[in-house]
């Protein structure tokens, strides 16, 4: 299995798309994560779904978890409107590393050692060209396992005769 044959559409956003909007997008969808394109269409980052929920949380109970326990719910039930009028770019993390990036012939073992070694939940696969990357698409963890677990399957139904 090479990166390209696993590679496949996947919601992306801008750095200047909404937050609110992107925050709406990972949930309908359930993604673990959006690919954040920069103004050429190129990836610049992953903003993984657990960020987005660190964005939700005051600073405070971040510090001292405690605090989140005598936050009633009425206040808890607001939480989403620290995402008006910021942007995906506001929600990155100030360490925010450039997204992973697979060649299309990568093996499955180079994205997942890739993915594994970045911690990332979806590795982007792009081909680089002179005016740039052409991005062919994303290969998310569940992806992998899932298609690595079905390869798995078919060589033990071969080796049992089934």
């Amino acid at each position: 299995m090479r990166a390209r044959d696993l590679a496949v559409e996947y919601e992306s956003v801008t750095v200047d798309s909404d937050a609110v909007e992107a925050a709406r997008l990972m949930a309908e969808h359930k993604l673990p994560g959006l690919l954040v394109l920069d103004e050429r269409g190129e990836p610049k980052a992953i903003l993984p779904a657990s960020q987005m929920v660190k964005v939700l949380v005051p600073t405070y109970v971040i510090e001292d978890p405690t605090l989140a326990s005598v936050v009633d719910e009425k206040h808890a039930d607001r939480l989403c409107q620290a995402l008006v009028g910021r942007t995906v770019g506001d929600c990155l993390s100030a360490t925010a590393a450039p997204p992973p990036i697979a060649a299309p012939d990568d093996t499955a073992l180079e994205v997942a050692a890739l993915m594994a070694r970045v911690r990332s939940p979806l590795v982007a696969v792009a081909e680089k060209a002179k005016d740039g990357i052409h991005l062919l698409g994303v290969i998310t963890a569940s992806h992998l396992l899932h298609e690595l677990l079905s390869a798995a399957d078919r060589r033990s139904e071969g080796r049992s005769g089934g």
